[in-house]
């Protein structure tokens, strides 16, 4: 490649010239131009794929969370489906998800449902973009795990991590961040003049899987032994059933803590202006109050509700972790539009609404095992309203270039009151909750219909890790019953020779043993007869 001195001294010859010396200072800012937006463009990119990974390394949090919060007869199970999470999730995303959520997306063709090009990546695609979105869709998937643990069949598993990463949550991303989505706020017409704004999914992401998660929880059914005994009479009190390990549950949840950095800052895509640093340096700052605002709130206000009622303080670490986690879930849609203190304000709101909403699903007798309906349901939808009403115009103009329709509170301070942008969250809110339950609810009865949903009563009481992974997690007393393990063996050889003699494979020993058992229950027959003679 030439030089600009040598393409310029080939146009205007080699003597000094203010030609000459024009041509040379035009091409090197021109390569200078050039260099920096090569530079932009590596930063922008390095900067989403490091942001993504601090994403998926939530899968690590999610796996300790629910492994500490169940029974520790189940622990490999809820392991492995954290792990088939993301390799399951990688091709439902890869195949059809993005094409579905981004795929074909031009704002001149207006709205459409869903995307409809870039199948299996086929397409012109930002792979650090692909990336950070399907991590994403891993964290939605693993959401419904926790709910569902100790009951739920591999299969219906694997068959809804696919449906829920390749098409449930691609929809919801399609209506609310494509530039065809008919909530977007990055649409050419967005709904009302305003569209939603969502920063980084409190409703696309955490209230999706959470509606999921009730949808399956309310099919599947509760736990063995969680609000009825064995006779189907109601307990007086439910059941307690873990956690096992709390250490594994503080683990897991100080690593969401930590991925959620890579979540809400990661989703101002870029970082190579002094503009998108600010918006990444706000998300970073209002992740971390809402958290702490929401653990705060949720324990102390736990501890003073147990003491009027049994008049000990105590303090429980449930009770901070999940206020935490809601509080992380509520400000993730306005972690870049509203201000410190309201990123306060919504964290401690959000550990009320996470006790109140704890406190629902048990008085409705829904089984949750790890409390991810209160947490993400009820925390995405808090999240999605409460950006309509703090969403301030110095943060909105920075973050979306706009100060049109700012949140509730502040146009109230405007004098106008405009609903504009608080109506739009509500939307949002009704989208998600109807298209999750509507879609999600069927697929379950199909799976349960297939007899594809709930595992054996037997094997649910020996134990996922025993019936179906080969042994326990732990070689420790305690992790299954010994009658149980023993009726659950009982059980599968009386299985295993009734299906070989009705398919003719059984051995000659097994031929023999056949035979004495009917020789023994002709003798028994013959003892009767004469008994009764």
């Amino acid at each position: 490649m030439s030089s600009a001195y040598e393409v310029c001294t080939s146009q205007h010859g080699s003597e000094l010239s203010v030609e000459l010396l024009q041509c040379v200072s035009d091409a090197a800012e021109n390569v200078s131009a050039e260099g920096r937006n090569d530079i932009s463009s590596g930063l922008n990119s390095f900067f989403l794929i490091y942001a993504g990974a601090l994403v998926f390394f939530m899968q690590v949090g999610f796996a300790m969370l629910c492994a500490g919060s169940i029974r520790e007869k189940n622990v490999k199970n809820v392991l492995l489906w954290n792990l088939l999470d993301s390799a399951g999730g990688a091709f439902g995303f890869w195949s059809v998800g993005y094409a579905f959520a981004y795929g074909g997306q031009d704002a001149s063709k207006g709205k459409t449902f869903i995307g409809n090009s870039d199948f299996f990546l086929t397409g012109d695609t930002d792979l650090e973009f692909w990336f950070f979105q399907y991590a994403f869709a891993c964290a939605l998937s693993s959401i419904v795990a926790g709910t569902i643990a100790e009951r739920t069949k591999m299969m219906a598993y694997l068959c809804y991590s696919i449906f829920l990463c390749g098409f449930v949550y691609p929809v919801c991303a399609h209506a609310f961040w494509s530039s065809n989505g008919f909530l977007s706020a990055f649409a050419a017409e967005p709904l009302w003049g305003a569209g939603v704004i969502d920063f980084a999914g409190s409703g696309p992401v955490h209230m999706c899987g959470g509606v999921a998660a009730l949808v399956m929880a309310i099919i599947l059914g509760p736990r063995r032994g969680r609000f009825y005994d064995d006779d189907g009479v109601e307990l007086d009190e439910p059941k307690a059933m873990g956690p096992h390990s709390v250490t594994l549950q503080v683990r897991g949840t100080f690593a969401l803590w930590f991925g959620w950095y890579g979540f809400n800052p990661g989703s101002s895509i870029y970082i190579s202006t002094a503009a998108y640093g600010d918006v990444s340096s706000l998300a970073a700052v209002n992740t971390t109050l809402g958290s702490a605002a929401g653990a705060l709130s949720g324990m102390f206000t736990s501890t003073i509700v147990d003491e009027r009622k049994t008049g000990v303080y105590t303090w429980d670490t449930t009770a901070a972790m999940n206020g935490c986690l809601t509080g992380l879930v509520a400000i993730t849609a306005g972690c870049a539009t509203v201000e410190p203190w309201a990123a306060f304000v919504i964290g401690i709101l959000a550990g009320w609404i996470y006790l109140a909403a704890s406190s629902l699903m048990l008085r409705l007798k829904i089984d949750d095992a790890v409390d991810a309906i209160p947490v993400h349901m009820f925390g995405g939808a808090w999240g999605v309203i409460a950006t309509g009403l703090f969403t301030s115009p110095g943060r909105l103009e920075k973050a979306y270039n706009t100060t049109e329709n700012v949140g509730w509170f502040y146009e109230w301070g405007r004098g106008s009151g405009n609903f504009t942008l608080l109506g739009c969250q509500l939307v949002s809110v009704l989208f998600v909750l109807g298209w999750s339950a509507c879609i999600f609810g069927p697929f379950c009865m199909l799976l349960k219909t297939l007899n594809w949903l709930r595992i054996d009563p037997l094997e649910e009481e020996v134990g996922m890790d025993i019936s179906r992974h080969k042994g326990p997690a732990y070689e420790s007393e305690g992790s299954a019953k010994a009658d149980a393990v023993a009726a659950l063996s009982a059980s599968r050889h009386d299985l295993l020779n009734i299906s070989n003699s009705l398919s003719g494979r059984q051995g000659k020993s097994s031929k023999n043993e056949l035979a004495q058992k009917e020789e023994h229950a002709d003798d028994s027959v013959k003892a009767g007869s004469v008994n009764a003679a």
